[in-house]
């Protein structure tokens, strides 16, 4: 599953696309507008961003652009019905690492997108494993000491995000801006809540100090099971 901003006006096109990404598991947040995006790409992280050349607002090159110019590095695929050569040049110069020519397949859009999220992630495998808990992200479970439990796909977003970020502590509030899409209406309580009832599954195959809150840091994934810390929740 990855996280994929799609920045699209043509409401016919940006509605099969985002079905058909969905279709694929992938958490898709559409938007209409170019300016509202590369606002959003200022707050919010994506593992692939996928552009519109002509948008309101912005064009599809400028927010790409002001994207790499500041740091981002989220994989980006510009769609347009432009496809000289030097149109073309134009929008990989700008940073976007593909280029799809309008009208084009759904297979082949579909062949872009995994070939660009396989590119910026390699190394991906449905299991992750940690000290004795192994997490399998196809079926959604977690096993350890002989004992397995199903996840909800959250809770899965969340173990799996904190396992690949060892080392780091994520607040509530970035965790739903990493985790869930901006037009969902989400509040912070229920990151803690999707946290809660994962540490009650972890406890159940006897992980339940895998998790732990450092008051004024946030969650993260304990590297020691001897100091497990208290976050009240």
């Amino acid at each position: 599953m990855a996280k994929i901003l799609l920045v699209e006006d043509e409401v016919d096109l940006s509605s099969c696309l985002k079905n058909v990404l969905e279709k694929e598991a992938h958490l898709v947040e559409l938007i209409d507008d170019g300016q509202i995006a590369a606002q959003h790409l200022r707050t919010y992280d994506f593992d692939l961003i996928i552009l519109d050349w002509m948008l309101p607002g912005f064009s599809g090159i400028e927010i790409c652009r002001k994207y790499r110019n500041n740091g981002g590095e989220a994989a980006v695929l510009m769609l347009t019905a432009r496809s000289s050569v030097d149109e073309r040049a134009e929008g990989l110069d700008s940073g976007a690492d593909d280029y799809l020519s309008k009208p084009f397949h759904m297979k082949e859009f579909l062949a872009r997108v995994r070939a660009l999220l396989r590119r910026s992630n390699p190394a991906r495998s449905d299991l992750i494993r940690f000290e004795q808990l192994l997490l399998d992200l196809k079926s959604s479970e977690i096993s350890a000491n002989g004992r397995n439990a199903k996840l909800l796909n959250k809770e899965l977003d969340i173990l799996a995000f904190l396992l690949k970020h060892r080392g780091q502590s994520f607040s509530s509030e970035e965790l739903l801006n990493r985790l869930w899409s901006s037009d969902k209406i989400v509040s912070t309580e229920t990151v803690r809540t999707h946290v809660k009832n994962l540490r009650r599954k972890l406890e159940a195959i006897e992980q339940g100090d895998l998790i732990v809150h450092v008051r004024g840091l946030g969650y993260g994934v304990s590297e020691s099971k001897c100091s497990r810390v208290s976050d009240g929740v």
